[in-house]
């Protein structure tokens, strides 16, 4: 941090909590970052002279005289193209080994953009998942959580997505990674030679917690530089939010709040909102797309988190492992993305609605003849093709580990269609039957 001339200097703290300080001062403003005792703080919390500092290293060991120093500034990011490759802390110093970025020091954590500046999401972002691709499409500006139990691989999957997505930028926000997803992370990307085009922030378990409430916006500041200033299509990764909410609540109850719904701080809604409407289509051509993994407790789905999360994002994907083919699948039942009517048939095949929705109807039967199986009655012909269908369905098209492009997951189902069903039993208009049926069945 740059020392400036400016700069205010106090020695008496009134209030240490676990994690903050309170001291009288003034002139200074919210999220101005300070210097106490030597360790990194930011102002949360102004009432008259009373400036309240949270200090990210924690207060143990902080003494009742420590020297407080307002830095003048909140939290900045150099942005330039120079970005680009790199790895980086909370703060957005390298840790890859590499030299500081030279470029426009930008604040971070600004307004979201003014809804007269946004167009309306129109353009498909390619995941190479066919999970997400065929039956969640994602568009360029929306705001979509993976809801995942925490033992499910859902940074493997927000890997298959940075490298195989058609993004020109794709940033990581990583928030409480072990040291292991670090380097995952970080060898998968430097495997792939896709280091030019991914940027990421990162908070590991070794880090203060409370550093991770820097990590979206760090990532989302580099995203609105791409975006705004060079007209790409970024792609922004933020795992996981659990543990960014679980910091919010760290600082919230050490500042003595009254907690909410599951012991969340009372503006979990607005904080969550405040990262999440980021997300944005420019009219020159420029988005910000946020995915962003939300671990659930237990599979609460009723949780402040999921719940809230819920309200302020375009739909959701769930993961699930499916014992019948003992992979994690993207669950078609539980997932949903609300702006894909706004690609499907536009940017993707004219049958792929009809595919889609004739698919899950398919898979829909295959649960049905499940339950009947389990509560002992007897199957029919078609029950055991679909049982056959939705296993196979799931293997070659829901499974997170498939990689096929957006004509091969359509040509793949009608595939699967014709080797278990008559059109009729598929039933799908009769052009497109006539149009994609296999001629070989």
């Amino acid at each position: 941090m740059e020392t400036q001339a400016f700069q205010k200097t106090y020695t008496k703290l009134t209030q240490i909590t676990k994690a903050t300080c309170t001291l009288q001062a003034t002139d200074v403003g919210y999220d101005e970052l300070a210097l106490v005792n030597g360790r990194l703080a930011q102002v949360v919390k102004i009432i008259g002279n009373n400036v309240t500092l949270q200090i990210f290293g924690g207060t143990e060991g902080v003494p009742n005289n420590a020297e407080v120093t307002f830095l003048g500034k909140a939290p900045t990011l150099n942005v330039s193209e120079e970005l680009a490759g790199r790895f980086f802390n909370a703060y957005g110093l390298p840790i890859d080994g590499g030299p500081e970025v030279e470029g426009l020091e930008v604040e971070i954590g600004g307004p979201s953009v003014n809804p007269v500046q946004r167009m309306k999401p129109s353009n498909m972002i390619f995941t190479g998942i066919a999970g997400i691709d065929l039956n969640n499409s994602l568009v360029s500006g929306q705001k979509i959580p993976f809801f995942a139990d925490p033992d499910q691989p859902f940074n493997q999957v927000m890997a298959i997505v940075a490298l195989r997505a058609k993004a020109d930028k794709i940033i990581l926000g990583g928030m409480g990674l072990t040291n292991d997803d670090y380097l995952f992370f970080k060898n998968v990307f430097d495997n792939a030679g896709a280091l030019d085009r991914i940027i990421s922030f990162v908070n590991t378990t070794d880090d203060p917690p409370v550093e991770r409430l820097l990590i979206p916006d760090m990532a989302l500041t580099a995203a609105e530089y791409f975006a705004v200033e060079k007209n790409e299509t970024v792609l922004v990764l933020l795992t996981d939010m659990t543990l960014y909410a679980d910091a919010l609540s760290i600082v919230s109850n050490r500042m003595d709040q009254i907690p909410s719904k599951d012991s969340m701080p009372g503006s979990l809604y607005s904080d969550l909102a405040k990262i999440y409407e980021k997300a944005v289509q420019f009219p020159k051509g420029g988005s910000i797309t946020i995915i962003a993994v939300t671990t659930l407790s237990g599979g609460d789905i009723t949780h402040a988190i999921p719940d809230n999360t819920g309200y302020i994002t375009e739909g959701q994907l769930f993961l699930r492992r499916d014992t019948d083919i003992a992979k994690v699948i993207v669950d078609p039942f539980r997932s949903l993305s609300r702006l894909k009517q706004n690609v499907i048939g536009k940017d993707t095949r004219a049958d792929h609605a009809q595919v889609m929705n004739a698919a899950i109807k398919l898979y829909a039967e295959a649960a049905n003849a499940k339950t009947k199986l389990e509560n002992g009655f007897d199957l029919t012909d078609f029950d055991e093709r679909s049982l056959n269908y939705a296993k196979q369905y799931s293997n070659d098209l829901l499974a997170i580990d498939v990689n096929i492009d957006g004509i091969g997951m359509l040509d793949h189902t009608w595939k699967l269609f014709a080797k278990y069903f008559t059109p009729a039993e598929v039933g799908i208009k009769k052009e497109l039957v006539d149009k994609y049926w296999p001629k070989d069945n």
